[in-house]
């Protein structure tokens, strides 16, 4: 079921560990399926090197396996991947991540700023990439905390834990997690740089301003 889904899930949690963004068993990935609305999800305590797409699981939005090989088990963070689903139509594919620089402003419940300008793609409609409150991995409650959060921007910090982060497909969702991995070394190592002292940042106002240049014209 949904094998086109699952090996482009694969691919991604794959990629993940190769470009450093969790490593091992850390992390999790899903797709959201737009006909059936069934989710492909990796799962629990497989190394992604061992890992088949086989082994993805599908689950509805309730939580109930649809399809899982015998022993296999969908991942223990499922239920903050549906509410998200839940909580944005928008949202098909989600990258959630323990990346060292991203986690290092989880741990301190910091939100990162918006000091580069291309930080417009990651639909920061605060200007920041915002964080959600503790709660036990895997729980409801930490469920719960992302909703707010996640309204506001297309890439989460979860503090004390790691990073979320959101698109239509999956490769677009891990691409943003790699800009976000990206903007938070950016920051520490400004940070650094200017002793501590926090750098200018855009508004929302103009990371929303950006429009592709009309001066470049495309034949036809």
């Amino acid at each position: 079921m949904l094998e086109h889904l699952k090996r482009q899930l694969l691919e991604a949690a794959v990629a993940a560990e190769q470009t450093g963004l969790c490593q091992h068993k850390s992390g999790n990935f899903s797709i959201r399926d737009k006909e059936t609305g069934y989710v492909v999800v990796t799962p629990s305590g497989i190394e992604r090197k061992q890992l088949s797409h086989y082994e993805i699981c599908v689950v509805d939005l309730d939580a109930k396996v649809i399809e899982a090989l015998p022993g296999i088990k969908p991942t223990s963070e499922l239920l903050m991947h549906l509410q998200i689903y839940r909580t944005r139509a928008d949202v098909h594919a989600i990258a959630h991540t323990h990346s060292k620089f991203a986690t290092s402003f989880a741990v301190l419940n910091k939100e990162i700023p918006a000091i580069i300008y291309e930080c417009a793609t990651m639909g920061l409609k605060e200007a920041v990439i915002p964080v959600a409150p503790y709660a036990t991995p895997g729980t409801q409650s930490l469920a719960n905390h992302i909703i707010e959060p996640i309204k506001k921007s297309d890439a989460i910090l979860l503090e004390k834990h790691g990073a979320v982060a959101v698109d239509i497909t999956i490769k677009e969702a891990l691409l943003k997690a790699n800009y976000m991995e990206e903007l938070a070394e950016i920051y520490y190592r400004t940070l650094v740089i200017n002793g501590l002292e926090e750098p200018s940042r855009f508004s929302a106002r103009e990371l929303e301003a950006w429009r592709y240049p009309e001066e470049i014209k495309h034949h036809k």
